[in-house]
């Protein structure tokens, strides 16, 4: 599930960069937190993943912004909205405006001038005085009378004014915030305020404030659990398989680097670090004080394992390399995998962290990195402080997701570009055939993860649209350079996320004496794909061999859908994938007599919103 920021135009930038870090801080174990633009809130179905929504400080949002449609309808069945530095102004419902409709009125979110002036606040709930609380600026709430649909969270200390509002919206629920808790007490703009503060009194102060926004969102339905760090990224290690004792190395002359040096690239700087040092560097990682700013989280630290050595689990506490490699060699084993005489195989060299900005961004955004590295080469991380996921989302994984990029190189001359759509499909499908290993779910259970195209895994646990929740995703990307084409695959499969994240240990059949393992998944997904990708390059891209097994894992054959670009809208039936781009082929439906339009109707994501858990493709602008 998800946790939706607002980053449309009225967003105040410092206001939204605030919450986000404060969101994730309560939340990330939990649920994803990302920005959401008014651009996906007109055109993506939004709703039906989104725990809690979220309005930073804002400009007021005076017009009617065609999204305004989709929030009513989120809050009327049942949503949740927490508006942040807010004051309220109830008044009859208009056609204009951000409102929530409590009874027969309507509360409009307002917010203060810009010219106010900042101040600490002192609040008063249930007796208790909390004092010390940021405020960006005046705000009142006007007309607000008490009623069954509203209750007081908040108020002033100094005159009983009110500071925090519960309302009852539908079946939803809306609070309102006029103290600016998204910002910390220890940094700027509130730190000044409090200068009169000790440190000790001023960490007080910020932990009243995180556990204020805590009961808050408790109220609101969500599971928070308090984190007392800012999340930081943490030292890799690179490693391989124990017996593939010279690949490190290699990949060292690849990089024309060694232990010891620094490689300054495009987005990150890369610092190389001798095994000996792995429990001093890792300590220090924990140790210091980091920024809020993920581009001050420089440099990137690379624990180097040479010769087959493998780090301690000590040091890497929630990821076992050596059960992984182990693993990895049993699922080739079972497979019948035969040597390809190449120096090695998929996953065979790893770079691994337990805590990373995004094993995404740190390949495709670094080229040098990138075009040096030999492939194929695998990096997982245990959690990541600032995923990526398709378009402008953020993958900020929660405990539990297993997350990991594959670096491929295929030489342009021998594979088309055009076939490059096809390494989503492939990828997706090898991550469904593990899920039916025997070292993860088997094939009963296994059965119950299925292929959303383009590009997401879901689970479906019973009948229904609403028994059909998404579980995993995939982001390809591609560069290219000196006649080669750099692919990385990056995917995220929650495999032991607890509840409210769906994962596949939930799906796991009661009783079974094999527990789930990250090690053991990533393995068996590291074989199926491996298994493939020899197929698949030497058909230069063909999906031929692999057709039927995909629309036999997916989740649309025969689906009848409603494409509303057009009007009127058209009814078709999905029938497949073409073999020539991998574009959605669906037929027009016959309705009546009316023999409709022949001929295939073949779609692709980029130009239309695909809700096909709900019947429709629409435009996206």
């Amino acid at each position: 599930m998800n946790v939706l920021v607002y980053s449309g135009p009225e967003a105040l930038p410092t206001s939204l960069k605030n919450t986000l870090s404060t969101f994730r801080r309560l939340l990330r174990n939990t649920y994803t937190i990302q920005s959401v633009s008014t651009q996906v809130l007109k055109s993506q179905p939004w709703s039906t993943s989104c725990a809690l929504f979220v309005f930073p400080e804002c400009k007021n949002v005076s017009s009617a912004p065609q999204w305004i449609s989709s929030l009513d309808r989120y809050v009327e069945n049942g949503g949740s909205v927490i508006c942040l530095s807010s004051g309220v102004l109830a008044k009859p419902p208009s056609s204009e405006g951000l409102q929530f409709k409590i009874g027969r009125s309507s509360l409009y979110p307002t917010y203060a001038d810009t010219s106010d002036q900042p101040k600490s606040v002192n609040l008063q709930i249930s007796g208790e005085v909390i004092r010390g609380m940021f405020q960006t600026g005046m705000r009142e709430f006007v007309g607000v009378k008490p009623q069954e649909d509203s209750r007081v969270l908040a108020t002033y200390h100094e005159n009983e004014g009110i500071a925090a509002l519960e309302c009852k919206s539908g079946k939803g629920k809306v609070m309102f915030w006029a103290p600016s808790l998204e910002y910390p007490i220890t940094e700027e703009p509130a730190r000044s305020l409090s200068s009169d503060l000790s440190p000790q009194e001023l960490e007080a102060t910020e932990l009243r404030r995180l556990r204020l926004l805590q009961l808050t969102l408790t109220a609101l339905g969500t599971q928070a659990s308090f984190v007392e760090s800012t999340p930081r990224p943490l030292p890799q290690f690179l490693v391989s398989q124990p017996t593939i004792q010279s690949a490190v190395s290699a990949v060292l002359k690849a990089l024309e680097t060694s232990v010891g040096s620094v490689i300054e690239d495009a987005n990150d700087n890369f610092h190389f670090h001798t095994l000996a040092e792995a429990e001093l560097v890792l300590q220090r990682a924990r140790q210091e004080d980091v920024s809020e700013d993920p581009a001050t989280w420089q440099p990137k630290r690379i624990i180097v394992c040479p010769n087959g050595k493998l780090p301690e689990s000590t040091v890497t506490p929630i990821f076992d390399v050596s059960l992984f490699f182990r693993a990895l060699t049993e699922a080739r084993s079972c497979m019948g995998h035969k040597s390809t005489g190449k120096p090695w195989g998929f996953g065979d060299v790893l770079l691994y962290g337990e805590a990373v900005t995004s094993t995404q961004t740190m390949l495709d955004k670094n080229p040098h990195f990138l075009s040096k590295l030999p492939v194929p080469f695998l990096s997982i991380g245990s959690h990541q402080v600032a995923g990526r996921g398709r378009g402008s989302n953020s993958w900020i994984s929660p405990a539990g997701c297993l997350q990991f990029s594959l670096l491929l190189r295929l030489p342009l001359s021998s594979f088309p570009a055009s076939k490059l759509v096809f390494v989503q499909y492939l990828i997706a499908l090898a991550m469904v055939e593990a899920c039916r290993d025997d070292t993860v779910l088997g094939p009963e259970q296994g059965d119950t993860v299925r292929i959303k195209w383009p590009n997401d895994l879901y689970a479906v646990t019973g009948e229904g649209e609403g028994q059909k929740k998404k579980i995993g995703g995939i982001l390809v990307s591609t560069s290219f350079s000196d006649g080669q084409i750099d692919i990385v695959i990056g995917c995220g499969l929650n495999v032991l996320n607890p509840p409210p994240i769906l994962s596949l240990s939930q799906l796991q059949r009661e009783g079974i004496d094999m527990p789930l393992s990250m090690e053991k998944t990533a393995a068996a997904i590291m074989a199926k794909f491996e298994n493939m990708w020899p197929v698949f390059v030497a058909s230069k891209g063909d999906f031929t061999p692999f057709m039927d097994l995909y629309l036999e894992r997916w989740l649309h054959s025969d689906q009848l859908v409603q494409i509303t670009t057009t009007s009127p809208p058209t009814h078709v039936r999905i029938c497949g994938i073409t073999f020539d781009h991998g574009l959605l082929r669906t037929l027009p439906e016959r309705r009546g007599w009316d023999r409709g339009d022949e001929g295939f109707i073949d779609l692709q994501p980029d130009g239309n919103s695909f809700d096909l858990m709900s019947g429709l493709i629409k435009s996206k602008s």
